[in-house]
């Protein structure tokens, strides 16, 4: 005999058997079923039990379903964009994070997040294609001509690849495993203030400083919790001071900053298109200009040429490249130092091996030879670990981006003679002190 009302319910949405169709064919209405026994089942004075609601989602809900952030990100993904290139003429990886620029971070999967003027943008890398995102609910329409520019798609690599492989056997050899390792064309003012932060320094720390400088900068948005700014104008640049820059580990840059920014403001029609003329001179008057710039020596000034002044065939010549010199190009400069003979004969050396756009070949060659990438080539084509004196031997300093400043070594130096006399001095007296308490002891 039953103690209570048995409720037994099944209930579903009987998506296969519509009852009823409205006038629109793909409108259709199911019927929710609960199966009950009899009330006649039930003993005297059991409460009745209801069948239960059926829950119907409300505008509210639906609200919540389609929230702004997802919204959002639907938006966002129908906003991505085909360069329409393929990956041979552009690696991500091979070419925004490399040491040409500093601005770039990783967003994502194969996915680099930069500035490009004032215009915020992500790059995606498939196996088929490249394709963006410009960051903007009022998109600019000059932004993907911009990004087209700066990252040089005017030039064909599959075609350059092909006469260095013709040319240089060891370009042939790495070349299939670093294919798409593009130079971009950057605007001048950012690369050169890039670049003397980059003196005698890492990427990481290189990093860090040229992101102090662009928060100087208009704020344009956050990717994945990392905020970007637009590169300051140079008159923000010119308002930080030297003791700001070196509070924020700039060391011996910072007079370089402050002097390069206020170099470039008192060039005759503004500093940005001072540097934007240079594109039009040869390389030789193009490094002679640059080197006037506070903190710009040889190999700085070529790295701006190269990566912003259209100067192809710029070799930025320091130990590193030295030594790819050496050993692929002219050992015959094995047993010299690194004069400023010795550069010239360097970038002389790849100009001859790989014509006009040698500097687009020296960056292959370079980046082979980066420790964090040789797991991309063969063993056998991975760079030998140098334990040689005469390649490991220090280069003479040839540019004063390389080397703190007299005044500073001086400085320097009379700190280091200080803390030892000091030291020799406390020494003394506690040779003293303990000379003294001995005599007690035996007296």
């Amino acid at each position: 005999m039953p103690s209570r009302e048995l409720l037994v319910g099944i209930r579903y949405l009987s998506l296969a058997a519509p009852v009823q169709h409205y006038h629109h064919h793909h409108h259709r209405h199911y019927m929710a079923h609960t199966v009950v026994l009899k009330s006649s089942c039930t003993p005297p004075g059991s409460p009745q039990l209801q069948s239960p609601q059926i829950r119907r989602r409300t505008r509210t809900s639906c609200r919540k379903l389609f929230s702004p952030t997802i919204a959002s990100r639907v938006t966002e993904h129908q906003r991505w964009r085909s360069l329409g290139i393929s990956p041979t003429e552009l690696n991500l990886a091979l070419t925004v994070v490399t040491g040409q620029t500093f601005r770039w971070r990783s967003t994502g999967d194969s996915q680099y997040t930069g500035v490009v003027g004032s215009h915020l943008i992500s790059l995606r890398q498939s196996a088929e294609e490249i394709s963006f995102l410009v960051h903007s609910r009022d998109e600019d329409a000059r932004a993907e001509d911009e990004l087209r520019d700066y990252l040089n798609l005017g030039t064909s690599l599959e075609e350059l690849y092909a006469e260095f492989t013709l040319a240089d056997v060891r370009f042939a050899a790495v070349a299939p495993y670093l294919t798409g390792a593009r130079l971009l064309r950057q605007n001048p003012v950012e690369c050169v203030f890039q670049f003397i932060c980059s003196s005698n320094n890492h990427i990481s720390r290189i990093s860090g400083m040229v992101e102090f400088l662009a928060r100087q900068g208009p704020f344009l948005g956050t990717v994945e919790g990392i905020d970007f700014h637009a590169f300051p104008s140079l008159e923000q640049l010119a308002n930080l001071t030297e003791s700001q820059l070196r509070d924020a580990g700039f060391g011996y840059r910072a007079k370089f900053i402050v002097g390069t920014a206020e170099a470039l403001l008192g060039k005759e029609g503004g500093g940005e298109d001072w540097l934007l003329s240079l594109r039009k001179l040869p390389l030789e008057d193009v490094v002679k200009n640059l080197c006037t710039l506070p903190g710009v020596g040889p190999k700085v000034a070529a790295c701006i040429a190269l990566f912003s002044v259209d100067q192809n065939h710029a070799i930025p010549v320091d130990t590193h490249v030295w030594q790819i010199a050496v050993r692929y190009l002219v050992p015959e400069l094995a047993d010299r130092s690194l004069t400023l003979k010795v550069h010239q004969e360097v970038q002389d050396a790849f100009v001859k091996r790989f014509g006009k756009y040698a500097g687009w070949a020296h960056t292959v060659l370079f980046i082979a030879e980066l420790s964090s990438l040789q797991s991309l080539l063969p063993q056998h084509l991975r760079s030998p670990k140098q334990h040689n004196g005469k390649t490991k031997r220090k280069a003479k300093d040839l540019s004063s981006e390389d080397a703190v400043s007299e005044t500073e070594k001086v400085e320097s130096k009379r700190k280091v003679k200080g803390l030892l006399v000091e030291e020799v001095t406390v020494g003394s007296e506690r040779n003293s002190l303990l000379k003294r308490k001995v005599k007690a002891l035996f007296s």
